[in-house]
């Protein structure tokens, strides 16, 4: 096969913009890129796609909170997200948002498409639904009562809906499992489908939504809007043209070799995206690769914990390659994996200031100071150490290929690691400050300096998919060109013309970091927006209390008659500090003045409620929030993200009760 017939192509998810990335979005996607760069080094014509997810009830309420139309608002998202990737340096070919027309067209062809097959019908949807992951749920997949997935409250939904017959799909799509296993990867994720969605039943996926109008019209009915997964993931096709008057690319690529995707969102990749391909008659995607969390040693990433690492700040302080090669050195690919200060401190020393730089300023020095900084002459005199480091070069180089097809990226930086550290020991083997010292040795000295220097170039070479900048300080520094950094030329000893001249002093590529000073930084970039622990447990509270007045559940007259409801009239309004939601208002009863902390801050304006008459649950136990005493709760209704609050006519009293 040609290089010009060798093509891949791989995607990340298209991420939801629901607010900065951080480094667990910034894995994912250099852990692609480090893939898409492996393939064009080995000759593969490459399409890398990323982008963004755009529609949803989600991102509707986001913008409306921010004050924004909705496509503004993505952009802006999409915008600042450009600005992370190229700040990591990934190499995507195309970036794809969801409300291109290019996709837009696409969907709506696609969703007639299963009209037509009848693989579509209308019908009622009631059930329980997760907004923040824009899934439904059926009673035995909820955790305790909340989504499987993200562990919030779900909530019951009952509309008209087109519907997906996925049943009809179940049993091809097991059959597609069992002869392509290696579909899904990890395996342990497709006994988690197959136990946990297909064999107690594959429901029939709802497509589509009434209760928002932030998305693709269904074709011909357009009070419904195309459910978010049919939108979403139908862009690995949409963006090569699918459905579109010019489907070049898509010929070209399809089917995708990976689409790399968080645990979280195997489901929708593994099944829903499989049995659409299907009812659309494509091929399916070779492999979904399910990678793991970046966790703290504290749990998830969280603001109110302190603890969210965002990649602008590790880039901006300690570059580009130690991000990256921290990211996939420390974590295996496919598992969860801890991020903590002191592990990227050590593994920066240790790994890149004390092995891979070392070794190349002892190199260069060495070659300045015994043959006067240029590539010696090979006299053909070897030490009887270099046929050992020639065979542990081609071995590390055989299993770096077996680990990289495998997206074993952390095993494939091992092994690597491995090499630079055999290379650092064949110095003390060799001797080079002894060899000086006798001119018979003058041919083995050559022999020590050639092979440390060409051991240098096959690092350069391998490390090029995880760490865009170093293999070019490295190939600097010996005087090399890009030509001498090609994959054909690894484990060949005798690749660097003599005489090549390299740098006169070498300026270490990684220098040291003081471990105290570094450790004390990143807490406190961390800590950027942390709580204390008094305001955690408010927000705690905070989040129960509204929690609680969401709740739906059907109740007696009996119940109804415990909650003392009460008029009451605003006299003071004011913001809380640190407290974007909260507004503290002081209300006078008519029997007695209370103080009531309430979350409408995005919603009134505090000026604007002195004077109006509310509604107060007034026998509510109190509470802390914000370290503020709430006494009751006022009410109001929500619709489309529109909150107002619920007032009565000024000639009812204060401590009137509302019956």
């Amino acid at each position: 096969m040609s290089a010009q017939d060798k093509t891949f192509y791989i995607t990340t998810p298209i991420y939801y913009p629901s607010g900065k990335f951080h480094i667990g979005t910034a894995y994912t996607t250099v852990a692609s890129d480090a893939m898409a760069r492996y393939k064009r080094l080995r000759g593969y014509d490459v399409r890398f796609l990323t982008g963004m997810d755009e529609h949803g009830q989600k991102i509707q309420e986001k913008a409306q909170e921010a004050g924004m139309e909705p496509q503004a608002y993505v952009d802006e998202i999409a915008l600042a997200a450009k600005k992370t990737w190229a700040t990591m340096d990934i190499s995507y070919d195309d970036f794809i948002q969801t409300t291109e027309s290019r996709h837009t067209e696409a969907v709506e062809k696609i969703f007639q498409t299963f009209l037509d097959k009848g693989d579509i019908y209308k019908g009622e949807y009631e059930g329980s639904y997760c907004t923040p992951c824009e899934s439904f749920f059926t009673e035995t997949q909820l955790d305790e009562g909340n989504c499987p997935d993200c562990g919030r409250p779900v909530h019951k939904v009952k509309e008209e809906s087109y519907f997906f017959n996925m049943k009809k799909y179940a049993g091809r799509l097991l059959e597609y499992y069992e002869n392509n296993v290696e579909f899904i990867e990890p395996e342990s994720r497709k006994n988690e489908m197959i136990n946990n969605f297909i064999k107690p039943g594959l429901e029939d996926l709802s497509v589509s939504r009434t209760s928002f109008d932030w998305g693709i019209r269904v074709p011909g009915d357009a009070k419904h809007v195309i459910y978010v997964w049919v939108d979403a993931l139908t862009n690995y096709i949409t963006s090569l043209g699918y459905m579109s008057d010019d489907d070049t690319l898509f010929k070209r690529y399809w089917p995708a070799d990976v689409h790399v995707v968080g645990k979280d969102i195997v489901r929708f990749h593994t099944i829903y995206w499989p049995i659409f391909l299907m009812a659309l008659d494509l091929p399916l995607p070779k492999k979904v690769f399910a990678h793991g969390f970046i966790m703290m040693k504290d749990g998830k990433m969280s603001k109110s914990k302190g603890n969210v690492v965002y990649p602008e700040m590790l880039v901006e302080r300690y570059g580009l390659d130690a991000t990256r090669y921290f990211l996939l050195r420390e974590l295996p690919f496919g598992q969860d994996g801890v991020f903590s200060p002191e592990s990227f401190v050590e593994r920066t020393n240790f790994d890149l200031a004390n092995d891979l730089g070392n070794l190349l300023n002892r190199t260069v020095s060495m070659i300045n100071k015994y043959f006067d900084g240029n590539i010696p002459v090979n006299q053909g005199e070897a030490t009887e150490f270099d046929a050992t480091l020639h065979q542990f070069a081609k071995e590390a180089i055989e299993k770096y290929e077996v680990n990289m097809e495998k997206m074993q990226f952390s095993l494939v930086l091992g092994d690597l690691w491995s090499l630079v550290s055999r290379t650092n020991k064949y110095i003390d083997e060799t001797q080079p400050w002894v060899l000086a010292k006798d001119e018979a040795k003058k041919g083995q000295l050559a022999s020590v300096m050639i092979n440390l220097a060409e051991s240098l170039r096959q690092i350069a070479t391998l490390i090029q998919p995880f760490m865009p900048n170093s293999p070019k300080e490295i190939m600097e520094q010996l005087g090399l060109t890009d030509a001498q950094l090609q994959w054909e030329k690894l484990g060949d000893f005798n690749v660097i013309p003599e005489g090549t001249q390299v740098i006169s002093t070498g300026v270490p590529i990684f220098p040291r970091l003081d471990v105290d000073i570094e450790v004390a930084f990143i807490r406190e970039q961390m800590r950027g927006s942390v709580k204390t622990l008094q305001e955690e447990v408010e927000e705690e509270a905070e989040e129960e209390q509204e929690q609680e007045q969401e709740q739906s559940e059907e109740i007696s007259i009996d119940d109804f008659f415990k909650v003392d409801l009460r008029v009451a009239t605003v006299l003071e309004c004011e913001a809380i500090p640190k407290a974007d939601k909260l507004l503290k208002l002081q209300l006078d009863l008519g029997y007695e003045k209370r103080q009531v902390v309430s979350g409408i801050a995005k919603h009134y304006k505090p000026e604007e409620l002195v004077g109006k008459k509310v509604i107060v649950v007034a026998n509510l136990k109190p509470v802390k929030l914000r370290g503020e005493l709430s006494q009751g709760m006022i009410l109001a209704g929500e619709k489309d993200g529109y909150l107002t609050l619920a007032t009565v006519d000024e000639k009812l009293e204060n401590g009137a009760q509302v019956k």
